[in-house]
């Protein structure tokens, strides 16, 4: 299946994907005038960012329930929450005030993004094809272009109450094309099915992994960038958008590997190659060098998030795939903002360049987790090792 056929046949979660991509490429980016603004350390700056990750635990309850009751307007209202959710950002002016923010982004962004892996994963089995990488692509897409555009508006001197604003009409942009109808699931006569409870802890390792290695990039690479290597502001937001840039090439490159190699021969690949980019960039003398580890840490971790989402889509029962994805997706999108404050405290303790380099430790636990991962039993589809 050629990229553009996947786009078109995913065009609703992908408009999705698009504006939840918007929003973290804005916040990726404005990092440094967030921190600089309400005054904090590192680790306790880190420690804020935490508050995303309270927000997003409420996606494991409301997620599933707004999906059943809104249908197929959950999305595109989904979307229109979270356009108002990124204005908030720009009245943060201390500590207490951005955290409650943070939370309320992260609950609103993890109620769509739940919903969207599901509508992919809906898409997948009804039409016998992979999407999943080509979804988060468009993530990785919009990502990279929200951080560019935002550090060109930094650059000219523009502020949070311009910025801001900006991002959020781009994202609401993307609420209408994101209908699309929804197969009524039946509950069936039987008992109600057990969770794959197994499934879901080893996809969700898999991918929360993946994910805490993704954030401590788009958390603090501009930070590293800016600081370590004394980089202006539109040399820092390239790091993120770097990182964006190569995970889009990665997951659209995902569409044919997919389809030739095994899950796990992928994984292992990917993170041999993730674990170099961020050696290199820990190491980085100048900006050039960081960008080529930033770029090589993409490349590889761009596939290992959206195989474990796919993996329990395909597994799951069809009435709980949603639950399944929603347990795995917060489980692994908690990487996204516990993975900060660590990065935080480590780099208040170590440094950055050191607590870079603790992220190369944090990636060679895949390896294990694959080798489980190969005793999965199929359902439905081609083997996990096939």
């Amino acid at each position: 299946m050629s990229i553009f056929s996947a786009l078109r046949l995913s065009r609703a979660p992908v408009a999705a994907f698009m504006a939840v991509g918007l929003t973290w490429g804005c916040i990726a980016a404005m990092a440094p005038v967030l921190k600089a603004r309400v005054g904090v350390d590192d680790a306790t700056f880190g420690l804020i960012l935490l508050g995303t990750s309270i927000g997003l635990s409420t996606t494991l309850y409301v997620a599933p329930r707004w999906d059943r009751a809104f249908g197929r307007l959950a999305l595109p209202l989904g979307t229109l929450l979270l356009g108002a959710a990124v204005l908030l950002p720009a009245v943060a002016h201390t500590v207490p005030l951005l955290f409650v923010i943070l939370m309320v982004l992260g609950g609103v962004s993890g109620l769509t993004d739940v919903v969207m892996n599901s509508r992919v994963s809906e898409i997948e089995a009804r039409e016998g094809r992979s999407l999943m990488n080509v979804n988060h692509a468009m993530f990785s897409v919009a990502y990279a272009v929200s951080a560019l555009l935002t550090g060109a508006m930094r650059e000219a001197g523009w502020g949070p109450e311009i910025i801001f604003p900006v991002t959020a009409g781009l994202i609401l942009a993307t609420a209408p094309f994101q209908m699309m109808n929804v197969v009524a699931r039946s509950d069936g006569d039987g008992p109600a099915p057990k969770l794959p409870f197994g499934l879901i802890a080893l996809c969700g390792a898999i991918v929360l992994v993946a994910f805490m290695a993704e954030a401590t990039v788009e958390a603090w690479s501009a930070l590293h960038i800016e600081r370590t290597l004394g980089g202006g502001a539109a040399e820092g937001a390239f790091g993120p958008a770097m990182l964006g840039l190569t995970m889009a090439v990665g997951r659209f490159s995902g569409q044919a590997v997919a389809a030739r190699l095994s899950e796990v021969a992928v994984i292992r690949i990917a993170t041999g190659l993730a674990v170099a980019g961020v050696l290199i960039a820990a190491a980085a003398p100048v900006p050039l060098v960081a960008y080529v580890g930033f770029g090589l840490l993409g490349l590889g971790i761009s596939v290992i998030g959206p195989m474990g989402l796919a993996l329990t889509g395909r597994l799951a029962a069809p009435r709980l795939r949603t639950a399944a994805i929603a347990r795995v997706a917060v489980i692994g999108f908690m990487g996204f903002f516990i993975a900060p404050a660590m990065m935080g405290l480590g780099a208040q303790a170590f440094g950055l360049r050191w607590a870079f380099a603790g992220v190369a430790i944090l990636l060679a636990l895949l390896w294990p987790l694959v080798r489980s991962a190969e005793r999965l039993p199929s359902a439905g589809g081609r083997p996990v090792t096939g």
